[in-house]
């Protein structure tokens, strides 16, 4: 007899069943992925392409000027503007600055849109911009102990205050270097410390020796065993002496100092906890904290324990902040603390936003178009299309079938690029359902007639508003 099975009912809110490829991690691709930096040689000429850069020859060798201006501390007062028509790579450029400035270097992007919030002035959201892009790297030196554990004796002693058990009264620890040997007497507070982080002999450690805080490096690699899978960290016997002199190095910005002066801590009654939770997410910062946040910053620089590290800010749609913004933009760039700024606009000349009158190039005032750097950026070829094309389909995971790249590219240039880009994946995922594994001819051809460009779309809307000129 045969049997026959029913299909279990699933629940509406249940999980789907786990895919084959669920257990592989995957990152998420952003627009920008494929940028690693200006792509220039020693010289500082723009290779054809480079670290993910496809053209853009001129405006990549004029930001790696700016580049050698920013490090080497000669571009204060001024600001780059990046000027070109949408889809030629500003954003790009910015991104890729920031990468050649290096990983530590703050890089605060920010829409010229974002200053119009209900909840503070537009001024603190460019002054709050440019605190967080200026970074403060603080370096203390500590004395330690640190060396591997060879002893590890608890001292115990009767309790005073009970006839019965003991207590620990002190603990005698030794440690260890290539250097030498010490043995420690330590407070019992230290010892449950180490209790706490599961110290025993053969782990490398270090103790600081003003607060008596303990850290566990890892396992001496004296005591590595010849397994495959360790679930131990293995690290080597520390140099120089058991007692030293320790760097730390913290980074912080100037943002986070002001933010965290700014937050009143209030008491642990119940008014002050009913009150800190009605009020708003946003604290405005005053004038009068930033200056006494940049006197402590200065009294640090000048003792040597801390360096200011200026970042970049980067204002996208710069033509979106009004006459005002502008004003307050050329009093940040005068300030003595400020970091390099970058401006991005696809406007030509324009009202400035604010006024009614007043016509300016990219509809930026003319005062503070002076102190800018303008870098234009050049729009693409169809033979450079087909690189960006690849390139991003290369970074995505997608295999293109013989004349897809010569289809796409054609669609780039008759479109823009960013509308052959956004092809891409409605493409695979239509291949996809059509049981095959790499993009073909067919998929965009149908992409393009589900999805319109900008010119396709505008040419099918009327005069009179309706489709193909239609009644609506």
């Amino acid at each position: 007899m045969k049997a026959t099975t029913t299909p279990s009912t699933v629940a509406h809110n249940s999980m789907p069943p786990p895919s084959a490829v669920s257990t592989t991690r995957t990152s998420r691709v952003a627009p920008h992925s494929h940028i690693k930096g200006l792509g220039l040689t020693p010289e500082g000429l723009a290779l054809s392409d480079g670290a993910g850069f496809i053209g853009q020859t001129n405006a990549r060798e004029a930001c790696g000027v700016v580049v050698e201006l920013i490090k080497s501390r000669k571009f204060s007062g001024r600001a780059l503007l990046l000027a070109g028509a949408p889809g030629t790579g500003k954003t790009a450029l910015a991104l890729a600055v920031s990468h050649e400035l290096g990983v530590k270097v703050p890089f605060c992007p920010m829409v010229g849109s974002e200053v119009y919030s209900t909840e503070v002035k537009k001024t603190e959201v460019l002054a709050e911009a440019f605190r967080r892009a200026i970074g403060l790297r603080i370096k203390e030196t500590k004395e330690v102990y640190e060396g591997e554990v060879t002893e590890l004796t608890p001292a115990e002693a009767e309790n005073p205050l009970s006839g019965y058990g003991k207590t620990v009264s002190h603990v005698i620890v030794g440690l260890k270097t290539v250097k030498g040997t010490k043995q420690l007497r330590l407070d019992p507070t230290i010892y449950e410390a180490m209790l706490k982080e599961k110290i025993v002999v053969g782990d490398v450690i270090y103790i600081e020796a003003n607060t008596g805080a303990v850290k566990r490096v890892g396992r001496s690699d004296a005591y590595a065993s010849s397994y495959d899978l360790e679930s131990e960290t293995y690290v080597p016997l520390p140099k120089g002496d058991v007692h030293k002199r320790k760097e730390l190095v913290q980074d912080v910005t100037l943002g986070d100092l002001d933010a965290a002066n700014a937050r009143p801590q209030g008491g642990q009654d119940i008014m002050s906890v009913m009150g800190s939770l009605m009020k708003s997410g946003r604290t405005e910062v005053t004038e009068k904290l930033r200056k006494e946040v940049n006197k402590v910053v200065k009294g640090y620089v000048d003792q040597g324990v801390a360096e200011v590290i200026p970042g970049v800010v980067f204002i996208d749609e710069v033509h979106m902040l009004d006459i005002e913004c502008f004003t307050y933009l050329n009093a940040l760039l005068e300030s003595p603390m400020a970091p390099t700024v970058i401006l991005a606009t696809n406007r030509g000349n324009a009202i400035v936003r604010g006024t009614t009158d007043v016509v300016s190039p990219h509809g930026i005032p003319v005062d503070l178009l002076d102190r800018c750097l303008i870098v234009k950026t050049d729009t693409y070829n169809r033979e450079q299309i087909a690189k960006v094309v690849q390139l991003r389909a290369n970074v995505e995971g997608l295999k293109l079938g013989p004349g897809v790249l010569e289809r796409l590219a054609e669609e780039g240039e008759r479109g823009s690029m960013r509308y052959a880009l956004q092809l891409l994946t409605p493409a695979s995922i239509l291949a996809g359902l059509s049981g095959r594994n790499q993009i073909e001819v067919e998929d965009i051809g149908e992409m393009n007639e589900l999805f319109l460009d900008a010119k396709s779309s505008a040419r099918n809307i009327g005069p009179e508003g309706g489709f193909d000129g239609g009644k609506m």
